[in-house]
């Protein structure tokens, strides 16, 4: 490949044209068939897109020319990358010192509860129908065409907007070992990166954040057992502390109000932060369209991916709880002010009162990576969802240009336009910002994980309404509707519950009440707007397009299955023969390292 390739590849988008037999010959790339049984249901199958694949099981379709090149290793690590970020490890500090440590440690408990419930519903409609932002277009599919709009741009909102956070964050982190330095230059610098890591083919993106989630994997399991270790007496001062501060401050804090109302409030000020912090879903989503066999690997990457975070999460709320009182004098204090780095994470300030030495500044390092990957994350979400957007006609044309290593270059740059944000930053203290952006993620990813929960319902009346077996679906979840309505229901009350202070006496402020409404009164216009101008109607349930996408998939996996053949053992069930040891790295990452 000469430097002009490369630069061609990589660097110039086009917009695809419908591909036909003599072009894919013409081209070298072979031209699959679907399989002769394709699931399909009555006679709606209307997807008469090509099928092309390599080696690297990419496909492209006629609207879709994104590559399937993400293993199972990059999608379980990947919804874990995009998920845990720095408010795991600093942000939580500041709900211990509202709550206490019972008030958090519940409030995760219970909102691991509707995240369940969201995840299970995600899981059985995007491994049916795992296309470009599945749970999107599957909005305007079974629900309303205006429900789709609303949905596609909340969601590239909320990621957008996480973009910046992160870099902010990013920021403040380096600001641990020092600060005489302009801080216009490391959130330039991440930009960069971000940029260059995205538009190098997904196979690259999927390798780099499958070693950047690693690294969190790695730093949230070492604090649980640094939590563990510490409390029995493994610690230089020799103290075996156990569950004392449960016992002295106490297990819960008073907030705002006094006496039963306040600790009500702390546990609202801990289930408000849960919501911020624990997600997941979505972000698998994401990746359905550029997953290799996306109907085998997704379900365990859902699975798995919950049942992890729900460890780290939790086990999360539970440890901080242990290692420091609510009222540590130093959590206290950064309550009102911008502490940088890992220096406001409790683990640190544990660490501090235990006279521990080196680990702060190693934490801090893996708090750079994380947060680093979680901006990664969001920029790919981000750019993907836009991407989908396009391909169904609610945005300009041009931003369904792909390189030809399958990267849609516009979506990149114009979703990463939103890292300018950070340089509010040169204006503000890093708290404010960081403050107004998380109002702004907190109520989008709410709205979006209550559309997302109207969708599943839809879906599930669809596939009743035509006769369609759940039991052949590629993940069945139990108790449906129920889990979506709960779910739903729960995200939806939490939307208005995420900033009531900002309407208690005293605590009116403008900016924050902007930042933490706006974008859900943008979305009632945007649904409202479209409605009216579109005149859309609500979907009947039995004229719902189930199938649309799924020659797209079935063709795939004949491509994938028939390569395997070639080269490995399968059994009867479709599964391949794994050796030793790559049983135990999918006991590890839920997939063989290949």
């Amino acid at each position: 490949m000469t430097f002009v390739s490369f630069l061609h590849d990589n660097f110039v988008p086009h917009i695809p044209k419908p591909s036909t037999s003599s072009d894919a010959t013409a081209s070298g790339v072979v031209q699959l068939v679907p399989s002769s049984q394709p699931r399909v249901h009555g006679d709606k199958e209307k997807d008469d897109s090509s099928v092309y694949s390599g080696i690297t099981s990419s496909t492209a379709d006629s609207s879709n020319a994104l590559h399937r090149s993400l293993r199972g290793r990059h999608v379980q690590l990947l919804g874990i990358g995009a998920t845990i970020g720095s408010a795991l490890f600093v942000a939580i500090g500041k709900a211990l010192a509202k709550g206490g440590p019972l008030n958090l440690f519940l409030a995760f408990v219970v909102w691991s509860i509707p995240i369940l419930c969201i995840t299970m519903s995600t899981a059985e409609m995007v491994t049916y129908l795992p296309i470009t932002s599945p749970f999107v277009r599957l909005a305007g599919r079974c629900c309303d065409e205006a429900l789709e709009i609303t949905t596609a741009w909340n969601f590239w909102f909320l990621c957008c907007a996480q973009i910046p956070f992160e870099v902010v964050t990013v920021n403040s982190i380096i600001h641990f070992w020092r600060d005489d330095y302009s801080a216009a230059i490391p959130l330039a610098i991440q930009m960069v990166l971000y940029f260059f890591i995205n538009i190098f083919g997904v196979a690259i993106y999927g390798e780099t954040e499958f070693w950047l989630s690693l690294g969190k994997v790695i730093l949230a399991t070492g604090l649980i057992i640094f939590t563990f270790i510490t409390m029995v007496g493994g610690n230089p001062e020799h103290d075996a502390f156990g569950f004392r501060y449960w016992k002295n401050p106490g297990p819960m804090n008073e907030w705002i109000a006094t006496g039963d109302l306040g600790r009500f409030e702390g546990f609202l000020a801990c289930l408000i932060q849960a919501c911020f912090t624990f997600a997941g879903p979505e972000y698998i989503a994401s990746v359905a369209s550029e997953t290799i066999n996306p109907r085998k690997t997704l379900p365990s990457a859902f699975k798995q991916v919950f049942i992890r975070l729900s460890i780290f999460f939790i086990g999360g709320s539970l440890c901080v709880g242990v290692l420091i009182p609510y009222n540590d004098p130093q959590l206290v204090s950064t309550m009102g002010a911008s502490v940088p780095g890992a220096g406001g994470s409790p683990y640190v300030i544990a660490m501090n009162n235990l006279k521990i030495k080196v680990l702060p500044h190693i934490m801090n390092g893996l708090l750079v990576t994380a947060a680093f990957s979680a901006g990664n994350s969001y920029t790919y979400c981000s750019s993907r969802t836009l991407y989908g957007v396009a391909l169904d006609g609610y945005a300009p044309k041009f931003l369904t240009a792909t390189t030809k290593t399958g990267i849609p270059m516009y979506c990149v740059i114009i979703s990463l336009m939103w890292a300018l944000l950070s340089f509010l930053q040169l204006g503000e203290s890093a708290k404010v910002v960081l403050d107004w952006i998380i109002n702004i993620i907190t109520s989008c990813q709410l709205m979006n994980f209550t559309i997302l929960c109207v969708v599943y319902v839809s879906f599930y009346r669809a596939l009743q309404a035509q006769g369609i077996d759940r039991d052949t679906l590629p993940f069945k979840t139990w108790y449906q509707p129920w889990l979506g309505i709960i779910g739903g229901v729960s995200a939806f009350v939490m939307i208005f519950v995420s900033s009531y202070p900002v309407f208690l006496p005293g605590a009116w402020d403008i900016k924050s009440f902007l930042f933490s409404y706006l974008f859900i009164f943008i979305n009632i216009v945007i649904f409202v707007s479209w409605k009216i101008i579109r005149r859309t109607k609500w979907r009947d349930p039995k004229l719902v397009d189930l199938v649309t996408g799924l020659k797209e998939v079935e063709a795939h996996e004949q491509h994938f299955y028939n390569q395997l053949a070639e080269t490995r053992s399968i059994d009867s069930n479709g599964n391949v023969k794994l050796k030793w040891h790559e049983k135990f790295f999918t006991v590890i990452f839920g997939s063989e390292i290949r």
